[in-house]
């Protein structure tokens, strides 16, 4: 396996149909459930064990999913209110060093917590031709919503695969849920909603 590329690299070339558009929101709906399974369990020494040699730390890797995503909600409404536009790159490395990235884990995990809330919200109203409007990335060349939202799927899961991968070669107990377990899980939590809301109600 490639550890750095625990699941590969980014490559689509299916038909890019509503159904798949709308179940990658899906998953984007639910990696900060995933997230956050992964590194409840960790101690501080195990967040700050990088997750291969010469690679980034557990805490580092969680901070930068933060900063990362951040950039692709502003992407995406630069990408909405502006023709083409030319979104800058940011050097991740660098950003990954300043010391911000020594706080604790749950400032950013709340953060995106926060952030995909609202990114789901958007991406869910938009119509087939918002989908299709595209942005200039000075490196990766033309890219559209709707490839952007597949291309950040794929993030999470690529840097939740470092965590995990991890944990397994180490023998800690955090291994995180599978997506099945998120469901079931926000399934339970929605009964027990409703089941509450109708004692109140009688």
């Amino acid at each position: 396996m490639d550890v750095k590329y625990p699941i590969g690299k980014f490559i689509f070339e299916g038909k890019m149909t509503s159904d798949v558009i709308h179940s990658w929101i899906s998953e984007l709906e639910d990696f900060p459930i995933l997230l956050n399974e992964a590194v409840k369990d960790l101690t501080e020494e195990q967040l700050d064990t990088p997750y291969r040699e010469g690679g980034w730390t557990v805490r580092q890797v969680v901070h930068h999913l933060a900063d990362s995503h951040m950039n692709a909600y502003i992407r995406f409404k630069l990408t909405l209110t502006e023709e083409s536009p030319v979104i800058k790159p940011y050097d991740e490395a660098q950003w990954a060093e300043f010391v911000d990235n020594e706080l604790p884990i749950g400032i950013s995990l709340s953060l995106l917590q926060s952030l995909h809330i609202r990114l789901v919200k958007l991406l869910n109203s938009l119509t087939p031709e918002e989908l299709k409007k595209t942005f200039i990335h000075l490196d990766s060349g033309i890219i559209s919503i709707e490839k952007n939202i597949g291309l950040y799927v794929w993030h999470g899961k690529h840097h939740l695969a470092h965590i995990t991968n991890l944990c397994i070669q180490q023998g800690w107990s955090s291994k995180g849920l599978t997506l099945n377990e998120v469901v079931k899980e926000k399934q339970y939590e929605e009964r027990i909603t409703t089941s509450d809301h109708m004692e109140k109600r009688g």
